[in-house]
């Protein structure tokens, strides 16, 4: 399959096999847990903060293998291996993005939110997106064109947004998502901490330049952060990963964008797999000044004006 076009039939193929790659996935995720909290046996990658244990490998070589099987022509890249130093140069053919335990300080604290994030890129863009939280048992799901969707606890697939747009007049009435990352040094969190604060601050009560969204949430993965802004409940998350996420996002409406809103379709090659500066924000209802495509674009501009930008690590 990828020595030719991949058509749209050829995707829902792939998106059918990746599901149960994915439940599978998760089901070890379960296990691993109980193992874990059990027994505590973590390793450290840079820091206290930057955590990897056996099962993100053992999920790893579980889903390469599953896939490498139905797919072999495919290539592969996952997080722990890239981690590791194996970074082969993205293509133009079909590649897998996973991420196998995306969440791992939750994984191992026992905090239910948790996935695998397994997604497709086709010539330098992403084109497929799982997403799947065995502990909540929500699956999340996407490929370019055929929209997103929502199955949890056995339900019928829900598309997303679960609700018609709303419209979102400002960032202070944002629920926004941020994260803290694992870079812990003093210019990170100065960076982030002054961020946050004007966020969150009120500028009548002092907090000069001040937002005052009506909150920050931190769930603590990337994905299932991406994924809560295509369903609705976060308004905007700020930045981290991408590949999954991203296609979920953008087929419930979503408009993902790079580092000061260039849009994520002015940024494929390298970047989806290590830009890593990206904002998404949820779809919103066109109100009667502006469009909703409009007010996201004015929503990210606001945001990038409002915080200080940093380089991820």
């Amino acid at each position: 399959m990828a020595s030719k076009e991949l058509s749209t039939n050829d995707l829902q193929e792939v998106l059918t096999f990746t599901l149960t790659v994915a439940k599978s996935a998760g089901n070890l995720i379960l296990e691993g847990s109980k193992a874990i909290l059990t027994s505590g046996n973590v390793d450290e990658k840079k820091n206290s903060v930057d955590l990897v244990t056996e099962y993100d490998v053992r999920v790893e070589e579980l889903v390469k293998g599953e896939l490498n099987k139905q797919y072999p022509t495919f290539q592969f890249i996952g997080e722990e291996s890239y981690a590791a130093g194996s970074r082969p140069p993205l293509s133009e053919e079909p590649t897998f993005c996973v991420d196998p335990i995306d969440g791992t300080t939750n994984f191992v604290h026992g905090f239910p939110h948790v996935c695998v994030s397994i997604g497709l890129i086709y010539k330098k863009s992403p084109v497929l997106g799982v997403i799947y939280n065995p502990f909540l048992d929500q699956l999340y799901y996407a490929t370019k064109g055929r929209g997103a969707f929502l199955v949890q606890r056995g339900s019928e697939p829900l598309k997303l947004p679960l609700s018609n747009p709303r419209p979102l007049p400002s960032l202070s009435q944002a629920l926004l998502g941020i994260e803290w990352g694992s870079d812990r040094s003093a210019s990170m969190i100065q960076a982030k901490g002054e961020a946050f604060k004007l966020l969150a601050g009120n500028p009548r009560e002092g907090v000069e330049g001040g937002r005052m969204a009506h909150s920050l949430r931190s769930l603590g993965s990337a994905a299932l952060n991406y994924a809560m802004v295509a369903q609705g409940g976060l308004d905007i998350y700020w930045p981290w990963d991408i590949c999954a996420g991203a296609v979920i996002a953008q087929e419930a409406g979503c408009l993902v964008a790079g580092s000061h809103s260039s849009p994520l379709d002015n940024h494929v090659g390298e970047e989806v797999l290590n830009g890593r500066k990206y904002i998404v924000i949820r779809a919103i209802g066109d109100s009667a000044t502006e469009s909703g495509v409009e007010a996201q674009k004015r929503l990210i501009k606001d945001f990038y004006e409002t915080v200080t930008d940093f380089e991820p690590m």
